[in-house]
């Protein structure tokens, strides 16, 4: 029994150490990788504005059987082709398209190095039209409302559920990890309004309280900025733009 005991426990040990091994998350000065669930990592980039100063942006990257989709790109092209690098080599995927969840600056900044590398990259058609008036780079392939991809038979959603930071902004989800990347129209605990210039502050409210009725069963939940969460980020958003009386 106590030799029994013993190599049940090693087993035990072993596992946790294969479970921390497997992630594979990376920091730097210049980008970190961080593992969200097994299938999910969030990247962070820093975008420097001039109103803001120096802003974290997050993206989400989802993989399964040696393909990923890549939600927003860093904040350019030389830092977008470290993430590259990394889905290749450290989670040996290919990456079967970029997504950007609207047309601002860290969400596209980084588009030139996927389309380099042969990555189709896809958008709503509002981002392409927008990103054509601001002459950035421009999302290969749009849709309207959603899009439904496949990373290794995994479904990967990208919806647009109505106007908030932008009157483009979609979100990402993974129905089996439960993971959503809400990206600018989602904001962390405690955040600020933040960048209005191109909100629709009226419909913002209304747009989160359909997206989180959409998607009861959601656990986890990125923002554009700022700190990972649960449902409370959505709650919070709803409440941050609710139209005062």
């Amino acid at each position: 029994m106590i030799k029994l005991f013993l190599f049940i426990s090693l087993c035990f040990i072993s596992e946790c150490k294969s479970a921390v091994a497997a992630d594979k998350g990376i920091t730097s000065d210049k980008i970190i990788i961080q593992k969200v669930t097994d299938n999910v990592y969030q990247h962070i980039t820093y975008f420097q504005s001039e109103t803001f100063g120096k802003v974290p942006c997050n993206g989400m990257i989802v993989f399964n059987k040696n393909e990923a989709v890549v939600f927003d790109t860093p904040v350019d092209d030389s830092t977008s082709l470290i993430l590259i690098n990394w889905v290749r080599d450290s989670l040996h995927c290919k990456i079967v398209a970029i997504i950007p969840t609207h047309f601002h600056e860290d969400c596209l900044g980084g588009l030139a190095a996927f389309h380099k590398q042969g990555i189709r990259s896809y958008a709503a058609n509002q981002t392409i039209k927008f990103a054509k008036a601001k002459n950035y780079q421009i999302p290969q392939n749009g849709f309207d409302n959603l899009l439904e991809l496949k990373v290794g038979g995994k479904k990967v959603i990208a919806e647009f559920n109505g106007e908030g930071h932008t009157k483009d902004n979609i979100i990402g989800y993974f129905p089996s990890d439960k993971v959503m990347f809400g990206g600018c129209l989602i904001k962390e605990i405690d955040a600020t309004k933040g960048n209005l210039e191109d909100a629709n502050v009226n419909a913002w409210s209304e747009t989160v309280t359909k997206l989180r009725g959409k998607y009861p069963d959601t656990k986890i939940v990125i923002p554009g900025h700022g700190k990972t969460g649960n449902t409370a980020l959505l709650d919070y958003t709803i409440k941050l733009f609710a139209p005062t009386k």
